[in-house]
């Protein structure tokens, strides 16, 4: 199945495999580059995009362009350092660390994985486990989060504050 790139209709993918390699390349990382053939590159590009509107639906500025698009980006009314972001494409920045994201998925068999309670410590007769107080078991990937922290907004419940 040919993958669909974003901001084509019914699209699966923020960035194409001939993108997602050439990001690759330029940055040395072998390991996509060892990736067996393209219908493989294109599995991880979409597990890489469903992370993404997992992780980031909800977060992102702006609005999407149509209710009906099956991706979060193209979007409207996003600003960044005071420019407006065209509405008629996916930002190089969220294409590449779709691409990121990818290349992450090589080695995970989820960039979602199922978590239990993080062990502090445990001791084993008598036994005693004691568990990491306040930590999120979910794995954080801060160069893509950094990577797409300008499209980013407040997210949760929170509301921006601006100084009229």
């Amino acid at each position: 199945m040919t993958l669909i790139v974003a901001p084509t209709v019914g699209a699966e993918s923020y960035i194409s495999v001939a993108g997602a390699t050439a990001y690759h390349l330029a940055r040395g990382n072998a390991a996509w580059a060892a990736v067996v053939d393209d219908t493989t590159r294109e599995q991880l590009l979409r597990k890489a995009t469903d992370y993404m509107v997992q992780a980031y639906g909800q977060r992102w500025k702006g609005d999407r362009v149509t209710p009906t698009q099956s991706l979060d980006w193209p979007r409207y009314g996003v600003y960044v350092n005071n420019f407006c972001i065209d509405s008629t494409t996916v930002p190089a920045a969220v294409a590449n660390a779709c691409a990121e994201l990818a290349l992450r998925a090589i080695t995970a068999p989820s960039l979602f994985p199922d978590v239990g309670r993080l062990k502090a410590k445990v001791k084993v007769g008598p036994i005693e486990t004691e568990y990491v107080q306040g930590t999120s078991g979910l794995t954080r990937y801060t160069a893509v989060d950094n990577m797409l922290a300008a499209y980013l907004g407040a997210g949760g419940n929170l509301i921006p504050v601006v100084r009229a």
